[in-house]
């Protein structure tokens, strides 16, 4: 089959198109006839090797972790899928190789979910990771109805997803983004947008909200995780999806610091698209490339800024069916 991958760690040089098997269909898995995939920022992790240390690797690896496509065959245990539904997957494994930048990917039928009726085949695709990641940040974080969050790097894909679904919690959210995003973070339904790069994130929030904000949601690391600690009230919460707040700087004030890394979980992929057919969810799209250009989308991606989420099609003629 057709597929995107590397022979080696290393620059977007690495990706090239390969012809490799199908993977195999073990009893509780599907096979996914993949019409299109999303990309995320830890597919250029991925390719650089920075996951090798926890993860085992078998070459050629094919990225991916987002895939939408059409149930092409199933295992004998697989009991709520059947050839020719049309899912949504996070197709993570116990090992990294099989990704969805490729024309078939298998899953788990506990890590799949319908596609939503109400986007195309790209749009679908850019759920499932970052969307999962959103939903499990914020019940984390245990956020409730009129409580502040600061969602750090909110014009994302995580953070867009975070915040759309912070305001479906009756929760005040304040994003932090370039000055030409405030006014989507607006319209995603943020009351307050800071501009990161030409003001000092601790001072605004302090100005807006003396007492301090509720809780963070950290979708960057380093610095901005350590600081975003003096944007809290006592007894605020910080979660972060990058590393574990784990420092001397987050044992103060009664501050409560929390990280999460993703889990798969079909029901709350359900969840999720159940929001986006309703209208409280949307999924934005900067740009949408064909699967010989995911060296162009690792690209943007490392540039930085991307507004919400890059997809790239695989199956061009059915690229756009079911929109």
């Amino acid at each position: 089959m057709r597929a995107v991958g590397i022979h080696e760690f290393g620059g977007r040089e690495q990706l090239e198109l390969l012809d490799v098997p199908e993977p195999k269909v073990g009893a509780d898995v599907m096979l996914i006839r993949v019409v299109a995939a999303g990309v995320n920022p830890v597919d250029c992790k991925l390719r650089e090797g920075r996951l090798e240390p926890a993860w085992p690797h078998v070459f050629p690896v094919v990225p991916g972790w987002d895939a939408a496509g059409v149930v092409e065959r199933v295992g004998p245990a697989v009991t709520r899928f059947a050839p020719g539904d049309e899912v949504i997957a996070y197709c993570r494994k116990h090992f990294v190789g099989e990704g969805a930048y490729a024309e078939y990917v298998t899953v788990p039928e506990g890590f799949a979910a319908p596609r939503p009726a109400s986007l195309a085949w790209p749009e679908a695709a850019a759920l499932p990771l970052a969307g999962l990641t959103a939903l499990q940040a914020l019940r984390r974080l245990e956020l409730r109805e009129g409580e502040t969050l600061l969602v750090q790097a909110a014009a994302g894909g995580v953070g867009s997803y975070a915040v759309q679904l912070a305001v479906r919690l009756r929760a005040r959210v304040i994003g932090t983004a370039g000055a030409g995003n405030h006014d989507y973070l607006r319209g995603l339904g943020a009351e307050e947008a800071i501009d990161y790069g030409r003001t000092d994130v601790v001072t605004a929030v302090r100005d807006l909200h003396p007492r301090g904000v509720d809780a963070v949601l950290d979708l960057v690391g380093g610095e901005t995780l350590s600081r975003s600690v003096e944007t809290l009230r006592d007894g605020g919460r910080i979660l972060s999806i990058v590393q574990p707040p784990s420092g001397e700087e987050f044992r103060v004030r009664g501050i409560r610091p929390l990280y999460i890394f993703v889990r798969p979980d079909g029901g709350e992929l359900a969840e999720l698209a159940q929001l986006v057919d309703g209208g409280s969810l949307s999924v934005h799209l900067q740009e949408v490339l064909p699967l010989d250009q995911a060296a162009r989308a690792h690209e943007l991606l490392e540039a930085g800024h991307v507004r919400g989420k890059l997809a790239l099609t695989v199956r061009e003629a059915d690229a756009g069916a079911g929109a």
